[in-house]
């Protein structure tokens, strides 16, 4: 049998088998890929912020929606969450080193699609073409 050569191994253990519905990495780019993820990424690239300057930065995003993001990015030490004891409480977040690596990457994608912004928005609007 034929080894896949982006099959998970132990040898390899890095790389995933993505296109495969039964590989585990694909919850990792679901969370990864996220919008609210990735636009935390972004907030919080060359600082650390407070929940609701998170929330304030990003916009959009409900306070539940936030808070799962935040515990996802967490989980998968993307972040660190820093909790002061004071009143009120002050918690704050930044990035690891893991997550600034990954910020990089999306900083590229995101970077990618404002530019090329206008091409696909003109290519939506173009009529279509049936064959």
């Amino acid at each position: 049998m034929e080894k896949n050569h982006l099959a998970f191994t132990d040898a390899s253990p890095l790389r995933g088998e993505l296109l495969n519905p039964d590989c585990p990495s694909r919850e990792l780019l679901k969370r990864i890929t996220s919008r609210w993820t990735m636009l935390v990424m972004l907030a919080l690239r060359d600082q650390t912020l407070r929940f609701s300057e998170i929330r304030r930065a990003i916009g959009g995003v409900s306070e539940r929606m936030l808070a799962q993001t935040l515990r996802y990015m967490e989980e998968d030490g993307l972040l660190v969450r820093k909790a002061y004891d004071v009143v009120p409480p002050h918690v704050e977040y930044r990035l690891t080193p893991l997550g600034r690596e990954a910020s990089e990457h999306v900083l590229a994608l995101t970077d990618w699609l404002e530019h090329r912004f206008p091409a696909i928005q003109q290519q939506r609007q173009k009529p279509e073409r049936r064959t």
